[in-house]
Order: C-alpha cells, then sequence, then structure tokens
C-alpha cells in the first residue's frame, strides 16, 4: 500500500511557506443520502413480466403519446415483477444519448435483479438502429460487471414493438 507523501518544507523561506499554506485550504464534503423517490404510480394488470408483449403493453402504457424519444428502464424483482420504470433520457425527434450509468443506476437504487430497456421510435418504425443494437451491447457488458441483468430492449411503437433478444442482437 503506498502511503501519502509529506514533502519537508523547513529549508523554504518564511514567505514561500505561508504562501504554500495559504494553497492549502479546507474543503468542505457534503454527507449525502441518496434515495429513490416515488413521483407516482400506474396500475399493471398483469404481476409478472413473463413475455416481451408484456412489457411492451407495460411500456406503451407509461410513455402515452410522446413526441420524442424516450429511453425507460422497468426494474425488477427476482421473480420478474415490475418494481420501478425510471425514464432515463429524453431526446430529439430521432436521437437519444444513453449511457451505462444512467440506465443502471435507478436499477441499483431500487435493488433490482434484472432490468428490461426500452425506447419508442417516434417514426413509428420498430426497426433498430446500428445505435440501438450499440447501446444494447453495452448495456448488457455493464449489467455483467455489476451483476444486474439486461433481459430485453425493446423498441415501441404505437401498434407494434421489436425485443432485439428476439431478433438475436443479446
Amino acid at each position: 500500500m503506498k502511503m501519502y507523501e509529506y514533502k519537508e518544507q523547513l529549508s523554504l523561506p518564511l514567505a514561500e511557506v505561508v504562501k504554500e499554506e495559504k494553497q492549502e485550504s479546507r474543503k468542505r464534503v457534503n454527507i449525502v443520502s441518496v434515495k429513490l423517490a416515488r413521483e407516482s404510480s400506474l396500475l399493471y394488470e398483469k404481476r409478472r413480466i413473463t413475455s416481451p408483449e408484456d412489457a411492451y403493453q407495460l411500456f406503451k402504457q407509461f410513455l402515452g403519446d410522446v413526441d420524442r424519444e424516450h429511453f425507460l428502464v422497468l426494474c425488477m424483482s427476482t421473480k420478474n415483477t415490475p418494481n420501478a420504470i425510471h425514464t432515463c433520457h429524453i431526446g430529439s425527434l430521432n436521437a437519444s444519448v444513453v449511457h451505462p450509468r444512467e440506465v443502471l443506476k435507478p436499477a441499483i437504487l431500487a435493488n433490482s435483479c434484472s432490468v428490461i430497456v426500452a425506447h419508442n421510435h417516434p417514426s413509428n418504425d420498430p426497426t433498430p438502429s446500428h445505435e440501438d443494437i450499440e447501446v444494447t451491447r453495452r448495456l448488457v457488458e455493464a449489467g455483467k460487471i455489476i451483476g444486474i441483468e439486461i433481459l430485453d430492449h425493446l423498441i415501441v411503437c404505437d401498434d407494434s414493438f421489436v425485443s432485439l433478444k428476439e431478433k438475436g442482437h443479446m
């Protein structure tokens, strides 16, 4: 273990020692707590998510008629019961910037075993883009590292959806 080093300053002139002390001012460190806050709730008819279709119905109910791309995280228990839905990012008409730490943060806070992620395509074309597939790959890798399984990535449209797991991208 490397120890913190202390530099001997006795050989410096007094003016330089005073200058050095001013640079080493004290730093206030915040004491914080991290909490998951419930904003509202929604009634889901089924107790468990057993298929991509089940997840699609829940995401579709949550999204309603949004006009921009929303990236969502569905946090689930060990028995695949949904615990929380989090809007991770709201993008533009045709893009959304997604980072694994932002996706997995609500899953950690909700003590989730697994998650299903989803985003909508306002164009109503559920065809996955290259970026959709790449984001999915990165999320799966990050989930493995911290022990939260990414079960699926759905692309949600008004009357249809695509499961990237069913398409073989996971």
